[in-house]
C-alpha cells in the first residue's frame, strides 16, 4: 500500500473580531479567543480525540491559534509545535477593519488586491504570493517529517485556504471563493508522489 499523510487543518476558534468579521492579521492586534471560541476550541478537541490517529499539532503563533492548539493537545497528550510561518497575512493598513470599510476607504487598492496575488493590502502588507511562498515551504516540511502520520496544522484563514487552493491546483482567486469557518475542520491528504486529495472542507458538525 502507498504511504499516505494526512494534515487536519483546524482554524482557531472565534475571537471579538471574529463575528465582525474585522481583518485580523499578523501587522494589527494579537486577540486571543472569546467565551464563544474557548467552547469551539474544547469542541474541536473533543471531535479530535473521537477522530483518533493524529500523531503531532503545529500551530501558528498567535494568540488565538496557541490558544485553540493547547485545547487539542492538552485532550491529546501531545506537545504543541509553533511554526511562525503559519501565522495569518499581514494586512497593513486594513487591520481590523471590514471588507466594506476597506472598500469605502481604499476601493482602488482593494481591487487590485483582489485581482492579483502580487499585490500587498495598502500601507505595505503581505501580497498572498508571500504567503503561498511560506505556506508552501511549512507543508513541505510537515510532509517530509511526517510521512504516512496525520498531523493536526492550526492556523487562520489565508494560510489555511492557500493549502486548500494548493491542494486542488487551483488558480489564486478561489481563495476567496471558499468557507473555512472558526474553528472548521478540513482535511487534505497526500500520497507518496505528493499528489493531493481533499477530503473535507469547512467541516463544523462538532460546533453544533
Amino acid at each position: 500500500m502507498s504511504e499516505v499523510t494526512t494534515l487536519v487543518l483546524l482554524r482557531h476558534g472565534e475571537t471579538l473580531l471574529t463575528p465582525q468579521r474585522r481583518l485580523s492579521g499578523s501587522g494589527g492586534s494579537n486577540p486571543g479567543l472569546s467565551p464563544v471560541g474557548r467552547h469551539q476550541a474544547q469542541a474541536a478537541a473533543d471531535a479530535l480525540a473521537h477522530r483518533g490517529g493524529i500523531e503531532a499539532v503545529v500551530t501558528s503563533p498567535m494568540r488565538r491559534c496557541r490558544e485553540t492548539a493547547q485545547s487539542v493537545a492538552a485532550r491529546l497528550g501531545l506537545s504543541l509545535q509553533v511554526d511562525r510561518e503559519l501565522r495569518e497575512a499581514d494586512f497593513g493598513a486594513w487591520e481590523g477593519l471590514t471588507f466594506g470599510e476597506v472598500r469605502a476607504r481604499y476601493p482602488d487598492d482593494l481591487s487590485a488586491w483582489l485581482a492579483s496575488p502580487e499585490v500587498p493590502p495598502s500601507g505595505a502588507g503581505e501580497t498572498m504570493r508571500e504567503v503561498t511562498r511560506r505556506v508552501n515551504a511549512v507543508r513541505d516540511g510537515l510532509l517530509a517529517r511526517y510521512a504516512g502520520a496525520t498531523v493536526l496544522v492550526v492556523s487562520h484563514v489565508g494560510p489555511l485556504r492557500t493549502l486548500i487552493r494548493l491542494a486542488l491546483q487551483a488558480p489564486p482567486h478561489t481563495l476567496f471563493r471558499m468557507e473555512v469557518a472558526a474553528a472548521s475542520l478540513s482535511t487534505v491528504t497526500y500520497d507518496e508522489h505528493g499528489t493531493a486529495t481533499v477530503h473535507a472542507l469547512n467541516d463544523t458538525h462538532h460546533l453544533d
